[in-house]
């Protein structure tokens, strides 16, 4: 007998595709929500500065990096600085709705599960601003950071007291670095290549952009990524009919390829 190896079949074939009107409807009411919530979390001003004051002490009671080591690298050139600003503002959403779009088109499975961690994340980065309130580091004039978005742009926030699309007062949990994760952690689950692991450069870019550029704290991002951790550890792959998970990676079956009998009759037929 002789075996060789061929692809599973399509996941599609394992899991129907979502209707796609009702999965537009969902992550449009996800965003929606989303900026519902940060918006009824506004204002705070002065507990907001207090909590980055304690933020930063404790980073450096932690020894973490220092946030200037990162912007002074990203200061030394005005095409560079410009450029973290535009990956800030331009980067993040859209990647992430890419994501969900080629999950949605090529990996079901995977889409649904991504999409149900992606939602309990953010569900649960809505409760922080209301119990933690944090001016990013680019409001705390003790962290010597320059808001580089205001200085060389592009900038996505006005005035604190006049923008009417963000909470500014909502560093922490970084959704920025925490959807890229997701990202990252996505596509390297969902494909097959030796390469797929350099789409964590994707949460690695973001981070430094982030901090570099005054926005967050590092206790941001790992606020993120533990929240992250829970949700991966909570939302579970969606199960087939018959109950089975459905891996997140697809398996290679064994086909077995019928070969002649190794043992004919000698002089059969005469």
């Amino acid at each position: 007998m002789n075996a060789r190896t061929e692809p599973a079949e399509e996941e599609t074939d394992a899991i129907a595709r979502p209707p796609v009107v009702r999965e537009l409807l969902l992550v449009a009411g996800l965003f929606l929500v989303y900026k519902l919530g940060r918006q009824l979390a506004t204002g705070h001003t002065g507990e907001a500065l207090h909590n980055a004051r304690h933020v930063w002490d404790l980073e450096r009671t932690l020894h973490l990096p220092g946030e200037g080591s990162v912007q002074s690298v990203l200061l030394h050139s005005d095409t560079l600085v410009r450029l973290a600003n535009t990956y800030y503002a331009t980067v993040h959403f859209p990647a992430t709705v890419a994501f969900l779009i080629w999950l949605y088109l090529r990996r079901p499975a995977h889409y649904v599960w991504a999409r149900r961690v992606l939602a309990t994340v953010t569900s649960a980065a809505l409760v922080l601003p209301f119990v933690f309130p944090l001016a990013p580091p680019r409001m705390l004039a003790a962290t010597g950071l320059v808001d580089t978005a205001h200085v060389y742009g592009p900038s996505v926030y006005g005035p604190p007291s006049s923008d009417h699309l963000s909470n500014q007062f909502a560093a922490m949990p970084s959704l920025h670095f925490g959807w890229a994760l997701m990202v990252a952690v996505g596509l390297i689950a969902a494909t097959r290549s030796r390469w797929r692991w350099l789409w964590l450069l994707h949460p690695l870019v973001t981070l430094l952009v982030i901090v570099g550029t005054a926005n967050h704290y590092w206790l941001d991002a790992i606020v993120a990524t533990a929240m992250l951790g829970a949700a991966l550890a909570l939302v579970r792959p969606r199960t087939s009919s018959g109950g089975t998970p459905i891996p997140l990676r697809s398996p290679h079956r064994t086909v077995t390829a019928p070969v002649a009998d190794d043992h004919v009759l000698v002089g059969a037929g005469r």
